[in-house]
This record gives structure tokens, sequence and C-alpha cells, in this order.
């Protein structure tokens, strides 16, 4: 059976470096750090005090007080990011078949603002239980995906990936993969996260994956420097359109890339660390290019993992090695990460954004931060380091690993007829 051709017809982001894809994609390239202290919360008593936050965002801007009740932040930056990217795809939802037309969601942690608050006031309380009635579909992980349903009467295919910082990349894979099948016409996917609270920083600071690098928080995130010492924590949301070939082109929609693969894998290794010589990464990689029939050395680009953390970017960049060989060499890789922090359940999304906005402007955004080169890891390799380089792009990759093993990977190329 002959596999359906997915397109993407519309892209909506925003993030610690711009609240909309405009801006987004423009600071990507000049290579803006999105990294300040923390505001969310008075964070001087913990061991890190920044963060890469979503800059200028009142919910009222967006929501009726009504609406903000019911939405924990998370949801918020979902709906944000899908109205844009609804209004960049031009489609007219009355005018489809709103019975193939689906979402599918990612989120790797969901509500833990409303999770912390919730239970906050209840143990500053007298021990009368005085919870919400929104506390549980506020909470819960899939909610923003039933959100985007309801809010554009969208009766297909309708779920949420949880795979930590996999689970945008995932939800993507499986919209392609229902799409090809036949099984819709279209979906709305991506993800979203808003963890920089309390407990997020202070958990992830507990097992020691976060920088603390407070005295230069700003260049805190510097992929594969010999000085890195953890990821950066940021915030924000990235929705697709992804439509079928045929039922795009009938509308006239404006095609800005073709989605040709996804792949899949399991580290099997460690709670949160991948495996050191990067065996994940290297079948993820595999399986994605096998299921987008696509050679190797077709790849121009490719946007890492890439966190900054000691392990995680050595582990990567073996398994690149090992997939591509010489060919590494000829490609460039980024890590937008650099400039974005990680955004946990929502880095698929907005890295693949990324890659499409490379791919339609044909240079590759940097890896910024960058001030010594690690003697661990190999330095052949063009890293893109702190300044875009012009090149064309006609296939990218881009890769998200999660705590758990899991790995994606998200073969996009060129839109040609």
């Amino acid at each position: 059976m002959a596999l359906r051709r997915v397109v993407v017809t519309g892209l909506g982001a925003l993030t610690p470096i711009g609240n909309n894809l405009d801006e987004f994609c423009r600071n990507l390239f000049d290579g803006l750090s999105g990294s300040d202290w923390i505001t969310h919360f008075d964070a001087s008593k913990f061991k890190t005090r920044f963060a890469c936050e979503v800059k200028n965002f009142n919910p009222k801007d967006h929501f009726d007080r009504k609406e903000i009740r019911k939405l924990d932040l998370y949801s918020q930056y979902a709906l944000v990011s899908v109205k844009e990217a609804l209004e960049h795809s031009g489609i007219d939802l009355e005018s489809i078949d709103k019975n193939r037309a689906g979402v599918i969601w990612g989120s790797g942690i969901g509500g833990i603002n409303t999770f912390l608050n919730e239970v906050k006031g209840f143990v500053e309380g007298d021990g009368t239980p005085r919870f919400s009635p929104f506390f549980i579909p506020k909470m819960i992980s899939d909610i923003a995906a039933g959100h985007i349903s309801m809010k554009y009467g969208l009766t297909g295919p309708n779920f949420s990936t949880v795979s930590a910082c996999a689970s945008s990349s995932h939800a993507i894979i499986d919209a392609l993969n229902y799409i090809r099948l036949g099984k819709a016409e279209m979906f709305i996917t991506g993800g979203s996260e808003a963890a920089i609270n309390e407990a997020g920083m202070g958990g992830f600071n507990a097992m020691q994956a976060i920088s603390t690098n407070n005295d230069e928080y700003k260049t805190a995130s510097r992929p594969f420097d010999k000085n890195r010492d953890g990821f950066v924590m940021g915030e924000g949301g990235g929705a697709l359109i992804l439509e079928e070939y045929e039922h795009a082109r009938k509308r006239g929609a404006t095609i800005y890339a073709e989605v040709l693969g996804g792949g899949m894998s399991a580290d099997a290794h460690h709670l949160t660390a991948p495996h050191p010589e990067g065996k994940g990464a290297r079948h993820v990689m595999i399986n994605a290019l096998n299921d987008a029939n696509i050679d190797r050395e077709k790849v121009d680009y490719i946007n890492v993992h890439g966190t900054s953390t000691p392990v995680g970017d050595g582990a990567e960049i073996k398994g690149i090695r090992e997939v591509f060989g010489d060919h590494s060499y000829e490609m460039n890789i980024s890590a937008t990460k650099s400039m974005t922090g990680h955004l946990l359940g929502a880095a698929g999304a907005v890295e693949l954004i990324a890659a499409i906005c490379s791919i339609n402007k044909d240079m590759v955004p940097p890896t910024i931060n960058h001030q010594e080169d690690d003697p661990d890891i190999d330095n052949n390799i063009n890293y893109t380091f702190n300044q875009a380089q012009e090149r064309e792009v006609n296939v990218a990759i881009s890769n998200t690993f999660g705590f758990g093993g899991h790995n994606a990977s998200v073969v996009v190329k060129k839109f040609n007829e």
C-alpha cells in the first residue's frame, strides 16, 4: 500500500525568544539568548535562579476570565500557538470534514503549575480540603489536546503523547502516520510545557540536570562546550498543521515543508542518562532515514537534541558519526536549545519548526554561547557555532530524546511537486 504524502501548511510558535513565528525565526537566526532571571516565582534560595521564560505573556490578552480559570499555563501556551498555526495555514475549518481532522498534542509534564498551587493551598490551610473543581481537568497532560479539539470542533482522532522531552516529536510522528494511512486528512499537532516553578526547578536541581551557572546565566546553555554543566529550563509551545498533500493542494494551501518520515527507539539503559555510546540516538536516526526512504548523504542539517549536558551532547555526536560516517563533516548541525533553553515536552515541536525555518530560509541557525572546544567530542563537525550560516537546506532532521530513554527523530524536506 502506497503511503500518502504529508505536508506542513501552518506553523505557530510561542517561545522564550519570540511570541510568534516571525519573531521566533528572526531571533533564531540572530542568535538571541532567551535566558534571564526567573520572574515566575522567588528563586533566590534555589541553586538555579535563571531560566528561559516566555516574555511579555499576559493570559488576559488571549482569554477571558472564565477561560483562564479552566486553563493551566501549559494549555494557554498550546492554544495560543495553535491559533497562530491555523491562521498561518489559511484553512477554513468550516469547509473541511471535521470528522477527518484531529489533534495529537505532546506534553512531558502537563499542568504542574495547577498541581503545585492546589497542593500548596491545601497544605497551607487548616486541613480542610478545598480543591478547585477544575484541579484535575486543568492538571492532566491530555487536556490541552481536548481544549484544542473542543475550541475548533475537530472530531477526528484526539489524544496526547507523554514521553518526557520526546513528547511533541512523538505526537508529530503519530499525526504523520495517521494521515499517511488514510485515517485523517489533517492534524493540529505539536506540544507545550510550562514547568518553570518551584517544583520544576527544585526537582531538576535535585537531580543535577540543569545548569547552576548563575554568574553567566545568559550563556549558561552552551551545547558542546567544554564547560557546559546542564540544560537551561525553557517553556512555551509549538504548533504545526499537517495535511495530506492532495487535501492541501485542493484548497490552494501554501506548503512550507514535506514530512518524509519519523523514527523512534529506546535506549533501554538508564532512568535519565542516554547510552554513553549513543546507541539509542544511532538507532532512532537510522529508523527515521529508513522510514523517510532517503539516503543519508541527502541530509543537509540536523537540529540536534543538544541540551548542554556533559553526557548527552557527546552521546548524540557518537550516534551521528556512526550513522553518517564521513558525511557528518559535510552537514551542519546546531543546538537551538542554546537560545530557547530546553522546552521539555514542547522541544520537539519548536525545534522542528526551527528546522522548517532553516529549509525555507536556506540558513542554519547557530549554536550560541560556545567558548571552548570539548576535547572529548569530534570537533571536526560543523556545529554552526555562534553565528548562523547560509547554505542550501533541502533535507533536515530534528532529534529529541527524553528521560526514560525515549528517542524520536523527524525528517523534513523542502517541498516540491
